[in-house]
């Protein structure tokens, strides 16, 4: 094998751990928003545990911007429904995205070890030489 073969193996090193390490980004980018809608989640099955302890009648306020507003008990119910079952929509659609991430990197991190192993099995057969 001639050295540049050897150069054209350690290029194609050099993208596949870009590429490793540009979906390692993305995928702690993923955990990131996992982590931000698991709060809101949490805030949100909160929020409907105090509503359901509220009577029919009870005064309910929604803030939208400085001004509290005043809404419907069953209004205000069904709007946190909405949230819970929307958040719970994107944390699947996350885990999804971030197991098919964490595939394609051990497939990375494979091919990454296989393309080592055959540039020092080069550089052994050349020192010998």
């Amino acid at each position: 094998m001639s050295s540049s073969n050897l150069r054209d193996l350690q290029r194609e090193l050099e993208n596949k751990a870009n590429d490793l390490s540009k979906l390692q980004k993305e995928i702690a980018k993923n955990h990131q928003m996992r982590k931000k809608y698991t709060l809101q989640l949490g805030e949100n099955e909160l929020v409907l545990k105090e509503l359901d302890l509220l009577k029919d009648d009870t005064n309910v306020y929604k803030l939208i911007g400085p001004v509290l507003v005043k809404q419907d008990l069953a209004e205000a119910n069904a709007n946190v429904r909405k949230r819970i079952e929307y958040i719970s929509a994107e944390l699947k659609r996350l885990d999804a995205t971030v197991q098919d991430l964490e595939e394609k990197q051990n497939s990375k991190k494979d091919a990454i070890l296989k393309l080592q192993q055959r540039i020092q099995s080069l550089q052994a057969g050349k020192g010998k030489a």
